[in-house]
């Protein structure tokens, strides 16, 4: 793998390719005035628009959810891509040539061969559904999908293909597209021969499985022959462009419907995908050939924004082989912040199944959650024991007590501990709750702290004692005192020549609501206002790598894009704000001396005292200056 990407082509990048150009392929801008466009936010649903991009400085930010950020985090948030992933899109558009930190520059076999391994499975994707289409050979394939309820318009949607039954005939072809048999053995489509590569599928009904930017990255491919020696499921093997553990059957078609629901379902194979969008369940995704598994997770939760109130549904075979699957999946339940369930289809049908015999709302209504996952392992786990003897409720309990205590959500927990005691028959309810409790409290002493709270993931803590904390009062605007400091703020962010180099004098103090104080913080961090005199866009970009958060990241694009609360901006205005905030601080102070003063009072240390009404001369004779003279007094 190549390293960080250097620095000069992030910027590059970024500067090549307007926001406003990228956003407008999702879409629809006009004028917002202040030479910012706005319009329907594409994270949340709305019907008017709070979104607005500012061309100028690159950024975007949403009154409304606020999420906020330049061109690469649009790109990353609506694409659902990794940093490095949207600065190679974005790149490739532009034509620039990215540089990787680690190894000097980017060796370009490295990014060539990802190229290249990605175009020989667009072009093999496209090669495999037209043989499905048009071969008399593929008849096996058409009439294996047909027999599951799938018609040619469903093969042409999911991009369904097949693979011809001799040896070399995708190798050939692909030869003739100008690739090299290394670049084929590499790309796991074709595999050594005794006379050089042959084709690694066969006569096979062939599903093409994209990443989440919708990239073909490798196949699924299906026995259709007796003859066939293989196993009934044949996947690409790792390669540089895929790896099992790290990709989802469907996700590129299910990704807008899962962030905008908040909900997935976790299906087993590729026809039960098939078979859960056509009926509707368009947040339908499997796993290829592996267990679902962390990495997974990972994928899921960057597109549930994982929280509480997202569900995640796994459908599983009735059999011991899917209980088994179930039970796998649970111990990887408290990855997720998400509430999990499992559905099983009566009869222990399958998806594809219950489509074809009972049809598509049998299948909506399977995907509804019903049962718990926790409650699933804990119903596997009581059936095994005699609950009839005092000894096999007591085994029960030490297996089951655990699960119960991993439960996220404390008033559930109490509830399904009530219940756990009846499912046991233990009489003495309280004891089982207790005991519950108790697994719970050591499990979290042993981690040193407390479970996040319900739905919340972890927070960085400032690091710096002085540091202010993002969280604080309600930024009401009616509070003239927040008022200025937001305006202050906003002015510092997109005017900095206005209150150079006055506001880099300013003290993280003088802002009283703490979100402003971080986002001063933040500017201090990142070199001062004065930065912004020498690259406007640049000071915004390294303002926001300096936030401590994804909470005071959004404050500072949502202040950078927030029109100005003026008309005509100039340095009388920005001297105003200035000093307005300037005067408040100082009048905070003159506050808190007189109370030393009189805590001091008339038999206090002298010298003290006399330190103390000196500050407090100086501080109104600064306070009358600041009033007389306005700006110049700074």
């Amino acid at each position: 793998m190549a390293g960080r990407i250097n620095d000069e082509d992030v910027k590059a990048v970024r500067d090549a390719v307007p926001i406003d150009a990228v956003v407008s392929e999702y879409l629809q801008l006009r004028n917002a005035g202040g030479g910012n466009l706005k319009g329907l936010c594409p994270f949340h649903d709305e019907k008017s628009p709070s979104f607005q991009v500012s061309p100028s400085k690159g950024l975007f930010h949403c009154f409304g959810c606020q999420e906020g950020g330049d061109t690469l985090t649009f790109v990353m948030k609506v694409d659902h891509l990794t940093f490095s992933e949207a600065v190679e899109r974005l790149a490739a558009q532009a034509g620039i040539t990215l540089r990787y930190e680690e190894g000097g520059y980017n060796p370009s076999h490295q990014r060539g061969e990802r190229i290249r391994l990605v175009e020989a499975h667009k072009i093999a994707a496209d090669w495999y559904t037209e043989q499905l289409a048009t071969s008399p050979e593929a008849d096996a394939g058409r009439q294996f999908l047909a027999e599951r309820g799938f018609d040619q318009a469903a093969a042409q949607h999911f991009s369904v293909g097949y693979s011809p039954q001799g040896w070399d005939h995708l190798t050939r072809f692909l030869r003739g597209k100008g690739f090299t048999d290394k670049e084929l053995l590499l790309s796991g489509l074709s595999q050594e021969g005794r006379r050089g590569p042959i084709d690694r599928f066969r006569g096979r009904l062939m599903w093409p499985i994209r990443d989440i930017g919708g990239e073909v990255v490798g196949f699924g491919a299906r026995k259709l022959y007796e003859a066939d020696n293989g196993p009934k499921y044949l996947n690409t093997p790792e390669t540089a462009i895929y790896k099992k553990s790290q990709v989802l059957y469907g996700i590129d078609l299910a990704k807008k419907d899962i962030a905008k629901a908040s909900r997935a379902v976790v299906v087993e194979g590729y026809t039960d995908v098939m078979a859960c969008h056509l009926a509707g369940v368009t947040t339908a995704i499997a796993t290829c050939g592996t267990a679902f598994g962390g990495e997974h997770i990972k994928i899921l939760r960057r597109l549930l924004m994982d929280n509480g109130s997202a569900r995640v549904i796994f459908t599983f075979d009735g059999d011991a082989a899917g209980q088994k699957a179930a039970l796998r999946a649970f111990e990887d339940d408290q990855k997720f912040a998400a509430e999990t369930y499992i559905a099983i289809a009566p009869d222990g049908m399958d998806p594809c199944d219950l489509r074809l015999i009972k049809g598509d709302e049998a299948v909506a209504d399977l995907v509804e959650p019903r049962t718990p996952l926790f409650e699933f392992a804990l119903r596997q786990i009581v059936v095994r024991y005699d609950l009839d003897t005092p000894g096999g409720r007591a085994a029960a309990l030490d297996e089951a007590a655990p699960i119960v205590a991993r439960i996220k959500n404390s008033g559930a927990q109490h509830e399904v501990a009530v219940q756990l005691a009846g499912m046991l028959g233990i009489l003495d309810t309280q004891f089982v709750v207790k005991r519950v409790a108790q697994l719970a409290r050591w499990a979290r002493d042993r981690g040193g702290k407390g479970p996040a709270p319900a739905g919340r993931g972890p927070q960085q803590p400032y690091e710096a004692a002085p540091r202010p904390a993002a969280s604080g009062p309600a930024l009401t605007l009616r509070n003239p005192v927040y008022a200025t400091e937001r305006e202050l703020l906003k002015l510092a962010l997109q005017r900095p020549e206005l209150v150079s180099p006055a506001f880099d004098a300013y003290g993280v103090d003088e802002f009283t609501a703490a979100p402003y104080a971080a986002v001063r913080q933040a500017v201090m961090d990142a070199g001062g206002a004065e930065w912004g005199l020498q690259d406007a866009q640049e000071y915004l970009i390294r303002v926001r790598e300096a936030a401590p958060d994804d909470t005071v990241r959004a404050m500072v694009t949502e202040l950078a894009v927030e029109p100005i609360m003026r008309r005509t901006v100039d340095e009388v205005y920005a001297g105003t704000v200035l000093v307005q905030v300037r005067r408040r601080a100082v009048e905070r102070r003159v506050r808190d001396v007189q109370s030393q003063l009189t805590r001091l009072g008339a038999g206090g240390d002298q010298a003290q005292l006399a330190a103390v009404q000196n500050e407090l001369w100086v501080l109104q004779q600064y306070d009358q200056a600041l009033r007389e003279h306005g700006a110049a007094a700074l």
